[in-house]
């Protein structure tokens, strides 16, 4: 464990004011937790600069110290990504919390790594654009986060990921030296995508200061549909029919009767439809100016895939809360912190898997509960574990990663590798990839100081 000397905290009090550098263990416990309660650990100090250039200081400070650094947006990650684990320094953003430029002509947003994605959506409407990015938890959830996971949302089928988003960025090296990547031109091809490089790179490669965000028009009107099905085969089925019939999938989101249950009790809901349903398809859809009657005729051609179905027009947010009520529910719903994994599958592997997987888990962990929902149309599955106890959590964790690997998924859609999936690396990428991924981290990092402990790739 790396240890903080007196000098090293004087120096970052001198550089970002005594008030915000935390080191009573009260105030800096909530910064070492991350937001499942599952990862805890301990950090001397959370430093918080407020520009550029007080992240430079504080980084080159700590290079010289020898001091690792681990950078903080929300802390809304799901896989202990952001916590300091082993004593190092946490390096807080959320004071580079200023939006600044919205170019309606190039349709871009400026804005600082700390400022919120509900921050930043708020600008954009302002302006008569969106953001395009869109989470549950976006009051909390910060752009240099949904940048370093390169983060996807329930809008990812039709706007793209993050790094799809991100047109520049401000960052600063292990050593306090700034790189500025900042065109914000639609074609600009010299040399290597470095703002592409550092989104989903968890705070390994560098601290992001500032970004810059492709922004979407906005959708005018839409219809959202939530429909029981008695397949994941027949949700699919919809997601196509959909799809072939011209409408435009603004989201697609599979749910569970068991999800919709645990929902339903802790919300105080009512039924979403008149009879339940093994699964239930939420679709947002967009098209053309008579898209009420195009959603009542895909219904109509699609009642034999379908038990029952509700549809309301935007913002339909008592539909929506079915959905976005699980992540805060689960974690309610358990008697442990929940093991939340974050997968993407084929399309056509989806069936299969969540056919499955609750066989597999019940006959090799029977105190386990598995709850999945997530966004269907791109196969990103939030698979939540619930009531593991601690000493069959990483067994647990394999088995699910490996069920993943083994129909053709990926360990990691949307949330990042963290500390939740590190030992996991190779079922998802092999040796010469993990080799270059570790060449490039020595060349920016050679000391190890960033994140140290994340995306060990040998």
């Amino acid at each position: 464990m790396p240890t903080t000397t007196p000098v090293l905290l004087d120096e970052l009090r001198a550089i970002v004011g005594a008030p915000h550098v935390l080191t009573d263990p009260a105030t800096t416990a909530g910064h070492a937790t991350d937001w499942t309660g599952r990862w805890c650990g301990a950090t001397p100090a959370v430093a918080r600069p407020g520009s550029t250039a007080e992240v430079a200081a504080v980084l080159a400070a700590c290079h010289g110290a020898g001091m690792p650094v681990v950078p903080q947006g929300g802390n809304t990650g799901l896989v202990g990504g952001s916590v300091p684990m082993d004593g190092e320094i946490l390096l807080s953003t959320r004071r580079l919390d200023v939006v600044g430029d919205v170019d309606r002509i190039e349709r871009t947003l400026a804005a600082g790594a700390g400022v919120t994605v509900a921050q930043a959506q708020r600008a954009a409407r302002e302006a008569g654009l969106d953001l395009g990015i869109d989470l549950a938890s976006r009051e909390s959830a910060t752009l240099g986060g949904i940048v370093s996971t390169n983060a996807g949302g329930p809008r990812m089928i039709k706007h793209g990921s993050t790094r799809s988003r991100l047109l520049g960025v401000e960052a600063v090296l292990a050593d306090g030296r700034v790189l500025t990547r900042w065109s914000g031109l639609t074609r600009d091809n010299i040399g290597y995508d470095l703002p592409g490089l550092l989104a989903g790179a968890e705070g390994t490669l560098a601290v992001l200061t500032r970004v810059l965000l492709r922004l979407v028009t906005p959708t005018t009107e839409t219809q959202t549909v939530l429909a029981g099905v008695d397949s994941v085969a027949g949700c699919l089925a919809l997601v196509d029919a959909a799809r072939r019939s011209g409408l435009c999938i603004e989201a697609a989101e599979l749910m569970t009767a068991e999800g919709i249950g645990l929902v339903r009790t802790h919300r105080g809901l009512r039924a979403p439809l008149a009879a339940p349903s093994p699964f239930y398809l939420l679709l947002e859809l967009s098209g053309p100016a008579d898209l009420p009657e195009a959603v009542t005729s895909l219904l109509a051609g699609s009642s034999g895939l379908l038990d029952d179905a509700v549809v309301e027009a935007r913002p339909a947010r008592r539909l929506w809360e079915y959905r976005e009520s699980h992540p805060e529910v689960l974690n309610t719903a358990s008697s442990t912190p929940p093991v939340k994994l974050d997968l993407a599958l084929p399309s056509r592997a989806l069936p299969d898997f969540l056919a499955v997987l609750p066989a597999d888990l019940s006959a090799r962990f029977p105190a386990v509960r598995a709850v999945c929902f997530g966004h269907i149309a791109d196969g990103n599955v939030h698979v939540n574990l619930l009531d593991a106890p601690a000493p069959c959590r990483e067994a647990v964790t394999e088995r699910v990663l490996t069920l993943v690997a083994a129909h053709g998924g990926s360990i990691s859609a949307e949330h990042g590798i963290g500390r939740a999936k590190g030992p996991w690396i190779g079922l998802g990428r092999d040796l010469p990839d993990r080799q270059v991924m570790h060449a490039v981290r020595n060349a920016l990092d050679p000391a190890r100081l960033l994140n140290p402990n994340f995306l060990q790739f040998l």
